[in-house]
């Protein structure tokens, strides 16, 4: 379903391991983000229906799912704070085209690659954690996140053909598939 050509790695799961206060706290952040990508896209697209109610839906979605972190981190004893991003996002953002109708195909996926990969990791967190109420939180989002995932690839397709979006979207999960292995650090939910 998630078509992802790389998987998260024994990298990544050290990072996790090492630090996983800062991975809760920059899940929070990226929940807040997705959140704001999906009212940007309502702005942009106004005139799209189905693109504003579908955004409704998962700005709400995410906002719930930021509410959520930060009462689990709360009840870690975790501080919520600012924390440096990865470049994650920024990389894949660089990949959108400039000029629409092409512009709104590659928001639209970068976004649900985006979803994607969180997908990938929730459910890598979930079966990797040692903690029960940290694996049953992971593996309650997934569902949704996939479902985001799959969202904005519908959407995608009110802008473009069924095959350009296709060839597009292979591409973008190529270009993803190179910067998440590439890693970085610090440990963050997308390093």
């Amino acid at each position: 379903m998630l078509h992802l050509k790389a998987l998260s790695d024994a990298r990544w799961f050290a990072q996790v391991d090492a630090h996983l206060d800062e991975v809760l706290i920059d899940h929070a952040h990226c929940e807040k983000k997705a959140a704001g990508t999906a009212l940007n896209l309502i702005f942009h697209y106004v005139e799209d229906r189905e693109l504003c109610r579908e955004m409704t839906v998962i700005v709400n979605e995410e906002l719930e799912h930021f509410h959520m972190v930060l009462e689990l981190l709360e009840r870690r004893g975790i501080k919520f704070r600012r924390l440096k991003p990865s470049q994650y996002g920024r990389k894949l953002h660089e990949l959108i085209r400039k000029s629409e109708p092409e512009r709104a195909v590659d928001r639209l996926l970068v976004a649900g690659l985006i979803e994607a990969r969180s997908c990938e990791r929730f459910q890598a967190l979930a079966n990797h954690v040692d903690d029960a109420e940290l694996s049953e939180f992971y593996q309650s989002l997934f569902e949704s996140e996939a479902r985001h995932h799959t969202v904005y690839t519908q959407l995608a397709r009110h802008f473009g053909t069924e095959e350009a979006v296709n060839c597009r979207l292979e591409e973008l999960y190529e270009a993803e598939a190179a910067i998440i292995s590439e890693g970085e650090n610090p440990a963050r939910m997308h390093s």
